[in-house]
């Protein structure tokens, strides 16, 4: 009787074991667990229609930054849940690929070019997949620009002129991975020198560096600051919901397709590929059109129809002037942001005290010329302008290779080499400032 009894639980155990590990496999089956970067106006919206289209899949979306959803993948490869990656970077796809942490698939949808301008919609070597393309300028609020007096800006540099001053927002790169890709569009596209230049003449202007990248798009809705700079589809998705705004692209700008791949390793491998089907077929393409969403779609035949509204970049609607190369952009990836934000982002005051200055003294030379005070106000342009490092040490491996910890604020410590070298940049950058804005004031002064 003992034995029977011992002999029935060990059935009853080992077939609540089996249940067990049904149910597991099962929901394990019926699962796809996506990191992105996007926002929730848009993934919730496909994931809405995904899980309409195959039922019983539950699609669970892990909201990253871009350069956290990375370190996430890195950081888990050891015991990876994650199936796929979503976000707009191409850099962020390479660091990934460059880890070996993506794996390859060919896509089965039909209808869509190489490329999309000069730059390849999908990775040549298979890794990652392009879904929508992006380019970068700027959004403005029209009552905002019309109460305030201000003129449409049409380029990059319009932004560093005066009249601008304390009406600019963006968010940093080392914050918002699309952020650093209108950085990096400006610095291949204008040159090292001339591209860093521009942002510091702009961060002079700036009344804010956001949080956020959304708190771009937010800020120029409410009307906290004017101008934005954004990627497109910040400033499509805000008009077409009935914000007074409008957006344009500058001369200097690129087409770059935004992205999503399958993780090495993925827990739910034909779920994951399922997702990046829909997503290219022409019912997920429309998705984009959604009015909160508005990215460009990468299926052509769709500007002919429901995507006629938007820029057509197949075209040459979007005049993408930059080619944008994306292993020039990874290579250097965390030692741009960290420029960005020792030169910027963490020194915006002094930034912004010392454009002011020059603005005033700009002002005053106009007004009554003097040869010796403008040549103070060249060198303080100068100053502010100048850079640490030139481009051909940006592309040291060795060097940008120190730059692997960012700072969500000035007060964040950083070690080793890293903090050695941004110290010495701060220092420099400090004084710099400091100098310009006394030489503009001794300029202004001469000029009364």
């Amino acid at each position: 009787m003992k034995r029977a009894i011992r002999k029935t639980a060990c059935l009853a155990a080992g077939l609540a074991v089996l249940l067990m590990s049904g149910v597991s496999a099962r929901a394990m089956e019926d699962s796809l667990v996506i990191v992105t970067s996007f926002p929730k106006d848009l993934t919730s919206v496909f994931k809405k229609a995904f899980e309409a289209k195959h039922p019983g899949v539950k699609v669970e979306m892990l909201k990253k930054k871009t350069t956290a959803g990375v370190k996430y993948i890195q950081e888990t490869a050891s015991n990876n849940t994650s199936d796929l990656f979503w976000a707009s970077a191409p850099d962020a796809f390479e660091v990934l690929k460059g880890d070996g942490l993506l794996q390859k698939y060919q896509v089965k949808a039909k209808g869509i070019p190489a490329k999309i301008g000069a730059f390849p919609i999908n990775d040549p070597d298979g890794y990652y997949k392009g879904f929508a393309a992006s380019g970068y300028g700027f959004m403005w609020n029209t009552r905002y620009m019309k109460a305030k007096k201000l003129p449409v800006p049409k380029e990059w540099d319009d932004l560093t002129k005066p009249v601008y001053f304390g009406h600019v927002g963006m968010s940093a790169p080392s914050r918002s991975g699309t952020t650093h890709l209108t950085v990096e569009t400006v610095l291949q596209g204008d040159g090292w020198k001339k591209g860093w230049a521009l942002w510091k003449g702009i961060g002079g202007n700036l009344k804010t560096v956001t949080e956020r990248s959304f708190g771009v798009p937010s800020g120029v809705n409410s009307g906290e600051f004017g101008i934005g700079i954004v990627i497109d589809f910040f400033g499509f998705s805000s008009k077409a919901t009935g914000y007074p705004v409008d957006f344009r692209y500058p001369s200097v700008t690129a087409l770059v397709p935004a992205n999503i791949a399958i993780v090495k390793n993925a827990p739910h491998p034909k779920n994951a590929a399922a997702f990046i089907e829909f997503l290219l077929s022409a019912d997920g393409q429309k998705l984009l059109l959604d009015p909160k969403i508005q990215r460009l779609p990468v299926r052509p035949d769709l500007y002919d129809g429901p995507a006629k509204h938007l820029p057509n970049p197949f075209k040459g609607e979007v005049a993408a002037k930059v080619k944008f190369d994306v292993k020039k952009s990874k290579a250097r990836y965390n030692l741009v942001n960290s420029l960005f934000d020792v030169m910027i982002t963490y020194r915006l005051d002094d930034l912004k005290a010392a454009t002011k200055a020059i603005h005033e003294a700009a002002a005053a030379l106009a007004k009554k010329p003097n040869p010796e005070a403008a040549k103070l106000l060249d060198e303080a342009r100068a100053l502010v302008a100048a850079v640490p490092i030139d481009e051909a040490k940006s592309m040291d491996a060795q060097f940008a290779a120190i730059f692997k910890k960012k700072r969500k604020k000035a007060t964040d410590k950083v070690t080793g080499r890293q903090a050695e070298v941004e110290q010495k940049w701060d220092e420099m950058v400090r004084a710099n400032y400091a100098k310009a804005k006394e030489l503009a004031m001794k300029a202004a002064a001469m000029a009364k």
